[in-house]
C-alpha cells in the first residue's frame, strides 16, 4: 500500500471540514425552518420538503465522517462509500437544479400567459387592484407599459413630483429586477472537489512502494573475520 502526500492529505480534510460545516447550517436551518411553520400551522404544505432536507443534511454529514475516517486511517473501503456517496449526491444535486430551474421558466411563462389574458386591463373587474400595485411599486402596465390600459390610463400611471423610481420608460427586456438564478451552490462544487480528492487518495493507496531487490552473487565469499578476543591474545 503507499503513502498519501501529506499536503493532499490536508487539503481533502480542508474540503471535506467545509462540507460539514454546510451540511450543519442546512441541518440547523432545516430544524429552524420547521419550528417555524409548525408555529404558523403550515407544516403539511412543507412536510416533504423539510423531510428532503433532513435526509440531505444527515446523509452529506454522515459521509463527511466517513471520508474523515477512511482518511485519517487510509482504509479504502470507507474512501470508497465516501467517493460513491458524494457521486450520487452531486448528480442529484445537479438534476434537481436543472429541474428547478425548468420548473421556474414554466411557471414564469404560465404566469405571463395569464397576466396577458387580461389586456386591457380597463375592462377587468379587478382593476382596482392593479392600479394599487401600480402606486406601490411605482410602475405602469404589465407588458407595454401605459398601452396595456387603451385610452382609460389611470391616475397610478402618471408620474409624480416625489417618485422614488425615475418615471423614464425602461429598456425592452430589461432585466433590472429579475433574480439571478445562474450561480450554482457552494455544495455542489465543494463535493465535486471533495470527490476528485478522493480518487486521487485510493490512486496513492494503490500504488506499490518500490522496494530495492537483494540481489545474491555467487561470487561473493566469506571475509575473514577474527573475534575480538584474538587481538588480545
Amino acid at each position: 500500500m503507499g503513502k498519501v502526500n501529506a499536503c493532499l492529505k490536508r487539503t481533502y480534510f480542508v474540503v471535506i471540514s467545509l462540507i460539514a460545516i454546510i451540511a450543519v447550517l442546512l441541518l440547523g436551518l432545516t430544524l429552524f425552518s420547521h419550528g417555524h411553520f409548525h408555529k404558523e400551522e403550515e407544516i403539511e404544505e412543507v412536510l416533504t420538503t423539510l423531510h428532503v432536507m433532513y435526509a440531505i443534511a444527515i446523509v452529506i454529514l454522515v459521509l463527511t465522517i466517513i471520508g474523515g475516517f477512511g482518511a485519517y486511517k487510509e482504509k479504502k473501503w470507507a474512501l470508497i462509500v465516501f467517493t460513491v456517496g458524494m457521486i450520487m449526491g452531486s448528480l442529484y444535486m445537479i438534476v434537481s437544479s436543472i429541474g428547478g430551474l425548468a420548473s421556474q421558466l414554466q411557471f414564469k411563462n404560465e404566469m405571463r400567459k395569464n397576466f396577458l389574458a387580461k389586456l386591457p386591463l380597463n375592462n377587468q373587474s379587478e382593476s382596482d387592484g392593479f392600479m394599487d400595485v401600480q402606486s406601490e411599486f411605482q410602475c405602469c402596465g404589465l407588458d407595454q407599459g401605459y398601452q396595456d390600459w387603451n385610452y382609460y390610463i389611470p391616475e397610478s400611471c402618471l408620474c409624480v413630483e416625489d417618485s422614488t423610481n425615475p418615471c423614464v420608460a425602461a429598456p425592452r427586456n430589461s432585466s433590472l429586477f429579475e433574480d439571478r438564478v445562474g450561480e450554482e451552490p457552494i455544495m455542489i462544487y465543494s463535493q465535486v472537489l471533495s470527490v476528485v480528492l478522493g480518487i486521487v487518495i485510493l490512486c496513492r493507496l494503490d500504488r506499490k512502494e518500490e522496494t530495492p531487490t537483494v540481489v545474491y552473487s555467487p561470487e561473493a565469499k566469506a571475509g575473514n573475520y577474527a573475534s575480538l578476543t584474538e587481538d588480545y591474545t
